[in-house]
Order: structure tokens, then sequence, then C-alpha cells
């Protein structure tokens, strides 16, 4: 059953007043690093990608440092990561073309984000949200549990789920909305047990099989 509006009001008023400005827990050093973190993170934790690119983007924080490391070099770096070989073709190859079609910039358009190797409509939408400031909202597993437990914004797929929470979380917190609600499915609405008892809005949720205190 679908979250009726006020208390979606009301659930996003908590998550900001527990948490007012809400950060992704990438690291990056500027906007490339940024986006490289994230095509990184496909299939990966947060914490995994930090491990990997510590050390990395403390010299290659550029697409012409980048390619100047070349794909080998990458490679060494991100082999603890899922999938890294694949992802340190799209890495060399967008860094590439970030030369060659965008001056070394990353750009602040979703079609020419979209465009680079590597990069689909939630990475897109992270870079703009972190690096640009545009209130979209990038749904990954976490988001999707949370907006399907929940009931604030049930649908059968990613792009269905976005769509929704586009329409139903309030303009004045369109912009954090994204944060909120992947810390919230990471920390408290886990997937295997939330943690309900902890919950701020656990009174607002529509899930049925709310566990309970240990």
């Amino acid at each position: 059953m679908p979250m009726k509006k006020p208390d979606i009001e009301e659930f996003f008023r908590r998550l900001a007043a527990a948490l007012p400005e809400p950060k992704t827990e990438l690291e990056y050093r500027n906007v490339y690093t940024l986006l490289v973190a994230v095509v990184l993170s496909a299939q990966a934790t947060d914490t995994g990608v930090n491990k990997a690119t510590k050390e990395l983007f403390k010299t290659v924080d550029t697409p012409q440092k980048m390619l100047k490391l070349g794909e080998a070099g990458l490679t060494k770096h991100i082999k603890t990561i899922g999938l890294y070989r694949n992802k340190a073709k799209n890495v060399i190859a967008l860094s590439r073309m970030l030369i060659e079609e965008h001056g070394g910039e990353v750009p602040h358009d979703r079609d020419a984000l979209q465009a680079l190797p590597g990069v689909g409509r939630k990475t897109a939408n992270v870079v703009l949200n972190v690096a640009f400031g545009e209130p979209t909202i990038a749904v990954d597993t976490h988001i999707f549990r949370v907006s399907n437990r929940t009931g604030l914004a049930p649908g059968k797929d990613v792009v269905a789920v976005e769509q929704k929470l586009e329409k139903v979380v309030p303009a004045a917190y369109r912009l954090h909305a994204h944060h909120w609600l992947i810390l919230h499915g990471r920390y408290v609405c886990k997937a295997r047990k939330p943690d309900c008892p902890a919950c701020p809005v656990s009174d607002l949720c529509q899930f049925k099989a709310k566990t309970v205190p240990a």
C-alpha cells in the first residue's frame, strides 16, 4: 500500500532532522575522481572502492593522468573490486572520451554523461546530484528496497521507482533524498533483517513483517 502524502512529508522531515547534510560515502578529490569512483562502485561496496582508490587518487586525478597510467596500471589498483577488468577498460575509454570531446572536463549534462563508457543512468544521476547539485535520485538496490518495502514509491524496476520518487518526494527534500534513502537502506532498513526498532520512520512504514526488539 503506497504511503500517503502527509506521511511522505513526515518521513523525509525525520530523516532530514537526523542527518541535515548527508554526503556520499565514496571518497573523491574532484568531479573526475567522483565519476571514476561511481563507475567503480557498480556491484561493489563504497568501502571496497575507497580502499582501492585511496592511493590511486593521490596521483591520478585527471583523465590525462589516467591515460598515462594506462589500463594495466589501473588494473593493479582496482583488482580487489568486482568486474575490475571491464571497469578498467571503461575508465580508460571514458577518460579518453572526456579529453577528445569535452576538453578533459566532466560534462554537466545527462545525455553526455550516459554516452561515456561504463556510465548508466544511475551513475549519471549520482554525478549530477553530488557534483552539480541537481535534485536527481539514483535508484540503487538500497533505494529500490526502501521505496518498495516502506510503500514510499513502489515500482517493479529501478526506472519506475525513480519516476515515482520524482513525483512524491517533496521539493524541499529532493536534493538530499538520494543520500537519505541510501543511508537508511544501508544501515537501518537492511535487506536481510531491517532494524525496525531503531527506525525513526517505523510508524509511517507500510512494511507488515516488521522486526521486533531482541
